[in-house]
Formats: structure tokens, C-alpha cells, sequence
């Protein structure tokens, strides 16, 4: 009976956790080792709690502050401002979201390059009817009607001048050092590269 309390007692210490010493001995954690050690010396103990709960705060406030300027979004703008006597027109590029008007898109067109519009499918069928609205759909549905039609030939670079956006609808309004400028200041110079982009694409 004695032995096998000895046993049982034995067994209850290796359960239990290792002292505070033992854990501040093999920790990482700078100053921790000389905070909780088996020495006596008390005011070199109490130093190293003052200097470890310092650089705590000295960390969680430095945390704070970087999250705080983090949420701030700063950002910086810097301006360079260049006094120019004489300033030549500026180059400027007027693009439209929308590549062709579809009131001047025909029959023929759709025929030709309606895969290539996105509106019709390889089988000369509308794409995505649930997508357009009704009085764009029955127009469509309209020019989209291939029956006993025979096609003519395609010009891409003639659709495109035909149905693509005027700088004269898209200019509303012009000021330059303190004239007026309209869309004869204007010149186009994409009709050729997207010309040909189309007839790759078409391929």
C-alpha cells in the first residue's frame, strides 16, 4: 500500500506545470528570465520590471499610433507649377464608352459584324435578349431579320465613320488661355489602327 501511494504521488508531479523559473529560464522573451528568477535580489528584479513593463508601453503606443495614422489614408500631393509664356495646344484624347451608335447600325452591318458588336451570336441569333432593353430589343429584333436578305459588302473603316461618335457630339464645351476652341481644333488619328483591331478581332 505505501509504495503504491509513492507511485500515485509521483504521477501527480509530473502533471503538474513546471515553476514560473523554469519558464522564464528557456524563454525568448527578452528580460523575462531576470524578472522571475531563483535569485534574491530584489531591487534588480524590480529594475527589470520597471525597464519590461516600459518597453511594453512604449510598444503598444508606437502600435496604436501606426494603426491610427494608418486609417487617416494619408496621402501626399505635390504641384509643380511652371510659368510658360507660350504654350502649344494641348494633346488630348476624347474617347467614348460606347464605340458605335446603334441607330446607325444596319442590317448589313449586323450581318458582317454583329458577333463582333456583341449583339448577335455565331448563328446570327440577338445575344442575351434579358439584357436589352425592350425598345432597343425590337429594334433589333427588326434589323436582325436575316430572312431572303442578301448581304452587301462590308467596309469596317466605312462603319466605323458612319457610326462611330463625332467630335462635334462630344465637345460641349472648349476654353484655351482664355479663347474659345471647338472640334476643328480637333483631328482624328485612331480610325486606321482600330480599323485594323477590328479585322483581327474578326478573325
Amino acid at each position: 500500500m505505501t509504495m503504491d501511494l509513492k507511485e500515485e504521488a509521483d504521477q501527480m508531479d509530473c502533471h503538474q506545470p513546471p515553476p514560473i523559473e523554469v519558464f522564464a529560464g528557456v524563454s525568448t522573451l527578452h528580460g523575462i528570465s531576470h524578472i522571475f528568477s531563483y535569485e534574491r535580489a530584489f531591487v534588480k528584479r524590480c529594475l527589470w520590471v520597471a525597464f519590461f513593463l516600459g518597453s511594453l508601453a512604449f510598444l503598444v503606443c508606437v502600435c496604436i499610433d501606426r494603426v491610427q495614422f494608418y486609417f487617416e489614408y494619408p496621402h501626399v500631393t505635390k504641384l509643380d507649377e511652371v510659368m510658360a509664356p507660350m504654350m502649344m495646344f494641348p494633346v488630348v484624347t476624347f474617347c467614348n464608352l460606347n464605340s458605335f451608335r446603334f441607330s446607325q447600325v444596319t442590317r448589313n452591318d449586323l450581318y458582317h459584324a454583329g458577333e463582333l458588336l456583341a449583339l448577335l451570336n455565331r448563328r446570327y441569333e440577338i445575344r442575351d435578349t434579358h439584357l436589352v432593353e425592350e425598345s432597343v430589343l425590337e429594334t433589333l429584333k427588326v434589323k436582325a431579320d436575316f430572312h431572303n436578305f442578301k448581304p452587301r459588302p462590308f467596309n469596317m473603316r466605312e462603319f466605323y465613320d458612319r457610326s462611330g461618335h463625332s467630335i462635334r457630339e462630344m465637345l460641349l464645351s472648349c476654353r484655351y488661355r482664355g479663347s474659345e476652341c471647338s472640334a476643328e481644333d480637333f483631328r482624328v488619328v485612331s480610325l486606321l489602327l482600330l480599323s485594323v483591331w477590328l479585322r483581327i478581332g474578326r478573325k
